[in-house]
């Protein structure tokens, strides 16, 4: 970006005034409770069941929020048990889908008491109709979005390590009380001349965000024209995050395949940039572009994390050794599918730096946002809402009231 374009992101609003309720990220405290499928976690919690106490003691790998008999509320929405875990004997609790870290989808045991951090209040609101943008920790000068989104619950882990941020879109469950600054759609479409939805807003924040010094911003502009074409590649890249409905593919010809079995038991990733290959073992997958292979996430390879989390380490011990026997089909077919999203995103890429630049033409900067009454944010807007009439099973099977 040129010096012009860069103050002009200084002057943008903060993502953290535009979407201010937003959630730390979830801590497991222990391993075992996620996996990249959801039969190991079935096998996980059939084998701590079977344990006695002292086993137990040893498989759980307590920790100061969570021991065997600790008691704990029942996660907003699901069914897992309330009574402490020295005395569970009953059914595994049904895996759920999650998003751990950026473009890594794996499966949960959605069990309150298994979790040192659960982060209820998105529980709570995490349903169909729910978006969610999640802000990787603040790394310098590293490359890759600034923002990934995902309709699943986040963990909000950071390939880094570094503590981000989860920002529901909606504050509520059904798609209710955006998570907006009071005032900022209805001032948005009088600058604009248009109808401004909350999903549209969302998508511009993916295309436009941008990291610095002081925090995620966002431009916005008072172009209709730049608006327009803005929301349309936010919902383009909001499609390839979220991949849902028709799956993204790659052009005829460019379109990653297997071209030799991948091994058992792969411990080895190598990408060959002359041949566009991706080598497992001994097997191999190509064409691979060299844009998927870049791609960064807080200066982290995306597929050699997703790889890294999906071998046999052979320091794997107690639960977390339960894994299956050999490389599932399945996760072929996600490593196809993430490499194909990779290189779309990275194609996206100069598209979304065009666009900063051109909303920096016509900027809608939070000077505007003050003068018009949406900043500052009023302190409510950055706390969970409360859901009145909602029962949630307590400690021991009680209810209480929210």
């Amino acid at each position: 970006m040129t010096h012009s374009d860069v103050a002009a992101v200084s002057a943008a609003p903060l993502l953290d005034d535009l979407l201010p309720w937003s959630v730390a990220p979830l801590r497991l405290g222990r391993g075992w409770p996620m996996a990249p499928d959801a039969a190991s976690l079935k096998a996980r919690w059939a084998a701590f069941v079977r344990a006695d106490a002292e086993q137990r003691q040893v498989l759980l790998h307590p920790s100061r929020s969570r021991t065997l008999i600790t008691s704990v509320a029942q996660l907003p929405g699901r069914t897992g048990g309330t009574r402490p875990l020295a005395a569970e004997s009953g059914p595994c609790p049904e895996p759920v889908r999650v998003l751990h870290g950026p473009f890594d989808e794996q499966w949960l045991l959605p069990d309150h008491r298994l979790i040192d951090a659960a982060r209820p209040e998105l529980w709570r609101v995490a349903d169909a109709e729910q978006l969610f943008l999640v802000e990787p920790g603040q790394v310098p000068d590293a490359g890759g979005p600034a923002l990934v989104a995902t309709a699943l619950l986040p963990d909000g882990r950071s390939p880094a390590g570094r503590p981000g941020r989860i920002r529901p879109l909606y504050r509520r469950p059904g798609a209710t009380e955006p998570n907006l600054a009071p005032g900022l759609l209805d001032t948005l479409a009088v600058r604009l001349g248009t109808g401004v939805r909350p999903e549209d807003l969302l998508a511009w924040c993916l295309a436009a965000a941008r990291r610095t010094p002081s925090g995620c911003r966002v431009p916005l502009t008072a172009d209709p024209d730049v608006w327009a074409h803005g929301v349309a590649l936010g919902h383009r890249t909001l499609w390839l995050h979220l991949r849902t409905g028709e799956r993204p593919k790659l052009p005829g010809g460019r379109r990653p395949y297997v071209r030799s079995a991948l091994p058992a038991r792969p411990t080895e990733l190598l990408y060959d940039r002359e041949e566009e290959a991706l080598h497992i073992g001994d097997g191999r997958i190509s064409p691979v572009p060299a844009a998927a292979w870049d791609f960064h996430v807080c200066g982290v390879r995306v597929l050699e994390l997703w790889f890294e989390r999906r071998t046999w380490p052979e320091q794997a011990e107690g639960l977390e050794a339960l894994r299956p026997s050999a490389w599932p089909q399945a996760w072929t077919s996600e490593l196809l599918e993430l490499i194909t999203v990779l290189a779309l995103l990275a194609e996206v890429r100069p598209r979304q730096d065009e666009l900063v630049r051109a909303a920096a033409e016509a900027p809608l900067d939070a000077g505007v946002l003050r003068t018009a009454g949406v900043l500052p944010v009023p302190p409510a807007s950055r706390r969970p809402a409360s859901v009145l009439d909602h029962q949630e099973e307590g400690p021991g099977g009680q209810f209480v009231l929210l």
